[in-house]
C-alpha cells in the first residue's frame, strides 16, 4: 500500500473501533463507520462501501453476541424465530428498496426514533430491571412481527435498526436494557450475515480494507459489551438515548443537506 492508502486505512480502523464500541452498547455504529468509508474512499461505488461496511461490522456484532451470551441468559426460543423473521423482512425490503426513496423513509424513521426515545424518557424505570413478561406465545408473536417489520425497514433504509429492536424488547418483552441490547445484536448478526452473502456474490467487498477494519470493529465490540455489563442497565439506558440522538441528528442533517 502507498502512504496515502495506509493513512486511509488507519483512519478507517479508528472509525471501525468507535463504531464497534457504540454499536455493541446501543446500536448506531453504522453512523460512524459507513460515513467514514464514504469520506475516505470517495472514488468507490456505494455498493462496495456498503459491502465493506457490513463485513467489518459483523465481526464486532459477533464478538458482542459471544460476550453477552457468555454472561447473560437470553430467550433463544424467541430470538431464533425473530431472527428468521428479520431475515425474511430484510430480504423483502432489499428487493423493494429501489422503489421507496430515502426521502420518504427519513421523516418516518425520525418520528419513530423521537417517539421511542420520548417514551423511554417518560418511563424512566423502563428497562432498568427485568419486568413481568408476556406468555411464551405472546413473546413469539411480538418477536416475529417486530422481526418482519424492523427487518423490512433494515432492508429498505437501515439507520436506527438496533435502536428499534432494543425499544421493542424493553417495552413489549419486559427485558432489561442489557438483555435487550444483547438480543438485538443477535438479530443484527442474522440480517448482516444475509446481506454479506449478497455482497460476496456480487463482488462488492473491499477485503484490503474490510479485514483490518473487522479486527478493530471486534476490539470495539468487545470493549463496549464489556463496559455495558460492567456498568449495568442505567449506563446502557443513557447510552441508548445518546445513540438515538445521534441517529436523529444524522437524519435531520441528511434531510437538510439533501444527501
Amino acid at each position: 500500500m502507498s502512504e496515502a492508502e495506509l493513512l486511509a486505512l488507519g483512519l478507517l480502523c479508528l472509525a471501525a473501533f468507535a463504531a464497534g464500541f457504540v454499536d455493541s452498547i446501543a446500536g448506531g455504529g453504522g453512523l460512524i463507520q459507513l460515513p467514514a468509508l464514504m469520506l475516505v474512499l470517495p472514488g468507490y461505488p456505494l455498493a462496495m462501501l456498503f459491502g465493506t461496511n457490513k463485513l467489518a461490522s459483523i465481526f464486532g456484532t459477533g464478538t458482542a453476541v459471544l460476550k453477552y451470551s457468555s454472561k447473560l441468559s437470553l430467550p433463544w426460543k424467541v430470538l431464533i424465530p425473530t431472527a428468521g423473521a428479520a431475515l425474511v423482512g430484510s430480504a423483502t425490503g432489499a428487493q423493494v428498496a429501489s422503489s421507496i426513496p430515502n426521502e420518504t423513509m427519513r421523516p418516518i424513521a425520525l418520528v419513530l426514533l423521537v417517539a421511542s426515545s420520548g417514551y423511554i424518557l417518560w418511563k424512566r424505570d423502563l428497562g432498568n430491571g427485568e419486568k413481568p413478561v408476556p406468555s411464551f406465545r405472546e413473546q413469539l408473536v411480538i418477536g416475529i412481527i417486530s422481526g418482519l417489520l424492523i427487518g423490512f425497514y433494515d432492508g429498505v433504509f437501515g439507520p436506527g435498526t438496533g435502536s428499534f429492536l432494543i425499544f421493542v424488547f424493553v417495552s413489549f418483552l419486559g427485558m432489561s436494557f442489557l438483555r435487550a441490547t444483547a438480543s438485538a445484536k443477535i438479530i443484527n448478526f442474522a440480517t448482516n450475515f444475509a446481506a454479506i452473502l449478497v455482497f460476496l456474490k456480487s463482488g462488492n467487498i473491499l477485503f484490503q480494507y474490510a479485514l483490518p477494519m473487522a479486527f478493530f470493529n471486534m476490539a470495539g465490540g468487545f470493549t463496549g459489551s464489556h463496559m455495558a455489563m460492567l456498568r449495568g442497565n442505567k449506563f446502557v439506558n443513557n447510552f441508548f438515548l445518546f445513540s438515538v440522538g445521534l441517529v436523529a441528528v444524522k437524519l435531520i442533517w441528511d434531510m437538510i443537506s439533501g444527501f
